[in-house]
């Protein structure tokens, strides 16, 4: 297999006397997805605000395709290859499918807000910007909706969107937070086949509470409890865990 593009290294997450995150090591690879999973609470959403640089951690290590990233915010690691999306759909609501997209693919220039040229040009006349946002577009299968409002769309529409608008950045790395919630079962089936062809390209972390979905698309599964990995390995394997088994024993839903 070929050097991980994501590799965390014993990350951990003190708030006060709560250790969210104990201790966590894992590595995404290019053309595999990794699924996290665990009762609510685990620490998963915590273990992707760390990956992602939303909060740093109170110890281990991170690496971005080999890099030290170690304590890098949002932002940098964004300009570095690493997109994300959020539990709560996070788009701009008034604005169309295409205007989200160009917006998104502006933020991909490291320097494009502060070269004092940026100020007089036209974002749709930069063939760099416009390609990453067509590019995005059809990725997600967006074209038919390309110049409807955000706001009157389905959510799951609103989700491929989201998704659509990190594509836009041009990751290497993909992180999906609960990318399924909400959905029907058409919507869902929708996004799944969505995070299949997007696999091939990226590594991806999917944190999803939809068992269906996570074992139809992970090729390694990490089960946390209490902050804790108690499992990693294949879906298979997973399955016949007595530790993840007693791990869920009374949950509805995992």
């Amino acid at each position: 297999m070929t050097d991980a593009l994501l590799q965390a290294k014993g990350l951990s997450k003190r708030f006060g006397g709560l250790l969210a995150v104990n201790g966590v090591s894992l590595s995404l690879y290019k053309d595999q997805l990794h699924a996290v999973i665990g009762p609510n609470g685990a620490g998963k959403t915590t273990l992707t605000h760390l990956l992602s640089g939303d909060i740093a951690a109170s110890s281990g290590e991170l690496f971005l395709k080999g890099q030290l990233v170690t304590g890098w915010p949002h932002h940098r690691l964004s300009l570095h290859g690493l997109g994300r999306s959020y539990q709560k759909t996070n788009v701009f609501m008034p604005l169309s499918v295409w205007e989200n997209l160009m917006l998104a693919a502006q933020a991909r220039d490291a320097h494009a807000p502060f070269h004092p040229l940026s100020w007089f040009t036209r974002a749709d006349r930069n063939p760099a910007v416009v390609a990453r946002a067509e590019r995005a577009l059809t990725m997600a299968g967006l074209t038919s909706v390309r110049d409807k409002t955000a706001a009157i769309l389905s959510h799951g529409i609103q989700r491929q969107l989201e998704i659509a608008m990190v594509l836009a950045t041009e990751p290497d790395v993909l992180l999906l937070d609960e990318p399924l919630a909400g959905m029907g079962a058409a919507e869902a089936e929708t996004m799944v086949e969505l995070l299949q062809a997007l696999k091939k390209d990226h590594a991806m972390l999917l944190v999803e509470h939809d068992m269906d979905a996570v074992f139809a698309l992970a090729d390694v599964l990490t089960v946390m409890v209490n902050g804790t990995v108690i499992a990693s390995g294949t879906p298979d394997s997973i399955r016949n865990d007595a530790k993840v088994q007693a791990a869920y024993l009374g949950e509805a839903s995992p």
